[in-house]
C-alpha cells in the first residue's frame, strides 16, 4: 500500500544557525524478495551501505564474530532489488556476541557493530578485525534486559552522529511491552560524536501493543534505525507475534520518522515516565507479513540502512528480515527496499 503525505516543513532553532528540517514522504515500499541460490540461510539482523553495490550485514548467531560481504543490485529507477550475492564472511576471529545492528564509519573505513550479549557496540576493520576502540556507553544502558538491548545502530557522515538505542524499555523507565500488557516501550535514543563520546539524549515512545492472550512468543521494540543527511532519523518499531499453531503468527513492520532538533533532551539520570518530553513522531510506511496456509510471507525486518539514490534524486532504504536459519524450512532470508523523497 502507498501511503501519502505532504510535505511538512518545520522552522526550528539549531544553533548556532537554522536548519530547514523536512520530514521525507513516502514514495513506495518494494516488493520483498528472497535469493535463495546466492544468499545462504541466516540470522541476517543488519546491515549498512558501503558504496555501489556492496552492503556490510551482521548475523546473530553466526559461529563468529565479524560481518558478510553483500553485493545488492538495486533498479535506479524503481529502487527495487535486482539481485544479492553473499561474497563471504570476514571473521574477527572471536566468539559471536549475538551482533544485531552495523554502521560504516567513513572518515577511518571501519564498521561498528551493535553487540546485544555483551551491550556493547565495537569497531571493526574492513578485514573483520577488532581495531580496540568503542562507543563510550552511559552507564544507564547497563540496565537493559538481556533479550532487549543494543539493537539499532546507524551513523551518518553529515551529521557527524552515530545513534542507537535499547530494542525496549530500560529497566528504570518502566514495564516492558508485552503480549497483554498493552504498555508502551520508553526508549532513549543515545547520539555519539566522531570522537565516540556520548552526546544528546532523547525520550522515544513506541506505539501500543495490540492485545495477544494466546501468544505463544512475542517480540516488540525497535531494531534499526537510519540517520538522514538532514538530521532526521527514520526508526523501525516492530511487532512479532507467533502463535501456538504457528499459523496466524505475523509481522507489523513501522517506519517513523522523528527529527532530534526539534526535541528536548534528557538526561540518564531520570526515569522516563508519563510526562517525559517524547520525541514527535510521523508515520512514514507500514506494511504486514504472515504466516498461514495461503500467505507464507512472514518476515521479521531487523535491519534497515540509507542506500543509493535513485535517477530522480529519491533515497532508497534497504532493509533484511531474520528468518532465524529459515526457521522450519518455512521461512526465509527476505529483503525489500522502501523509497522515500
Amino acid at each position: 500500500m502507498i501511503l501519502k503525505f505532504r510535505y511538512i516543513i518545520s522552522f526550528v532553532l539549531c544553533f548556532p544557525f537554522t536548519v530547514f528540517a523536512q520530514v521525507p514522504r513516502l514514495v513506495r515500499v518494494n516488493p520483498q524478495h528472497y535469493f535463495q541460490r546466492t544468499v545462504p540461510k541466516g540470522n541476517y539482523s543488519g546491515l549498512t551501505w558501503l558504496g555501489g553495490d556492496h552492503y556490510a550485514v551482521v548475523s546473530d548467531k553466526a559461529s563468529e564474530s565479524g560481518f558478510f560481504v553483500f553485493r545488492i543490485q538495486v533498479d535506479t529507477v524503481s529502487g527495487d532489488i535486482k539481485d544479492i550475492v553473499n561474497e563471504g564472511f570476514r571473521s574477527s576471529g572471536e566468539m559471536n556476541k549475538d551482533e544485531e545492528g552495523i554502521a560504516f564509519f567513513p572518515k577511518d573505513s571501519t564498521l561498528w557493530i551493535s553487540r546485544e550479549a555483551d551491550n556493547t557496540v565495537l569497531e571493526y576493520g574492513l578485514n573483520g578485525k577488532q581495531t580496540g576502540r568503542g562507543l563510550s556507553i552511559p552507564s544507564v544502558f547497563s540496565t537493559a534486559t538481556p533479550a532487549y538491548s543494543f539493537e539499532a545502530l546507524t551513523y551518518n557522515a553529515h551529521t557527524h552522529r552515530f545513534w542507537t538505542t535499547s530494542e525496549s524499555t530500560l529497566r528504570p523507565d518502566g514495564k516492558q511491552a508485552n503480549a497483554t500488557n498493552q504498555v508502551k516501550n520508553r526508549l532513549r535514543f543515545q547520539s555519539f560524536d566522531d570522537t565516540f563520546v556520548a552526546k544528546e539524549q532523547y525520550a522515544y515512545l513506541m506505539d501500543a501493543p495490540d492485545n495477544h492472550p494466546s501468544a505463544a512468543n512475542y517480540a516488540m521494540g525497535v531494531p534499526a534505525m537510519a540517520a538522514l543527511d538532514n538530521g532526521c532519523l527514520l526508526v523501525l518499531e516492530r511487532e512479532f507475534l507467533v502463535t501456538p499453531s504457528k499459523f496466524g503468527s505475523y509481522v507489523v513492520n513501522k517506519i517513523y520518522c522523528v527529527n532530534p532538533i526539534q526535541s528536548m533532551t534528557i538526561s540518564q539520570d531520570k526515569v522516563l515516565d508519563a510526562d517525559s518530553p517524547y520525541m514527535k513522531k510521523m508515520l512514514i510506511a507500514t506494511w504486514k507479513t504472515s504466516l498461514s496456509l495461503f500467505h507464507q510471507n512472514l518476515a521479521n525486518y531487523e535491519g534497515m540502512c540509507l542506500g543509493p539514490r535513485l535517477m530522480d534524486g529519491s533515497q532508497v532504504i534497504v532493509l533484511c528480515a531474520d528468518s532465524q536459519d529459515q526457521y522450519g524450512g518455512v521461512l526465509r532470508d527476505w529483503f525489500r527496499t522502501v523509497v522515500i523523497r
